[in-house]
């Protein structure tokens, strides 16, 4: 009879129990996995960087950008790495080499299609999935013309912007890291001034 009536108490206490966690897991605020990966993230600042247009084997003017990244912030710990010389070799590749921006149509350059690039071979020189989203912070194209008419004393004309320029998540008062390779610009036009040309 003690045997019935322990084992009856048994059953109550694990059906309970069961019946407490099934309501527990139900009510539970659901988990936000987007949130979670951008917690995950870090933003690291890019520096300007003056990318040379080539044509006819002379300098016809150049591309000033400013490219960030949001990366895992696990692997950032593992230390510094050479973001800015990575980025500058890739601007070369896609700019000069692959010419992806047409300067007589810029409209027609595919931003999405050159972050993917970016993004991917980036992260194939650093051996991970370091970076998770490119962002464009400047892209923009100085002719040698205008840079001529600054130096010479005259009304010195903005670069032509080829991108619409894309904000840094939580850039109000968040500083963020810096890329390898020197102290971030404090102002884009003053870093971002190409060499004097003859």
């Amino acid at each position: 009879m003690l045997k019935v009536v322990a084992a009856g108490i048994w059953v109550c206490i694990v059906t309970l129990g069961a019946v407490y966690f099934s309501v527990q897991m139900g009510t539970a605020p659901p988990v936000d996995e987007a949130a979670q990966k951008k917690a995950a993230l870090e933003v690291v600042k890019g520096e300007s960087i003056s990318v040379p247009v080539l044509k006819d084997g002379a300098v016809n003017g150049y591309f000033i950008s400013r490219i960030s990244f949001m990366m895992d912030k696990t692997k950032l710990k593992d230390g510094a790495l050479p973001i800015t010389e990575y980025m500058t070799d890739e601007l070369f590749s896609l700019l000069v080499g692959n010419q992806m921006i047409d300067l007589a149509d810029p409209k027609a350059f595919k931003l999405e299609e050159f972050k993917k690039l970016v993004k991917e071979d980036l992260n194939k020189r650093m051996g991970g999935d370091y970076i998770a989203e490119v962002l464009v912070e400047q892209l923009d194209y100085l002719s040698k013309d205008d840079i001529r008419v600054g130096q010479s004393g005259g009304k010195p004309k903005p670069p032509q912007p080829i991108v619409t320029p894309e904000k840094l998540p939580g850039a109000e008062g968040e500083g963020g890291a810096k890329a390898e390779g020197g102290a971030a610009p404090e102002g884009e036009a003053k870093a971002a001034e190409p060499a004097k040309t003859e």
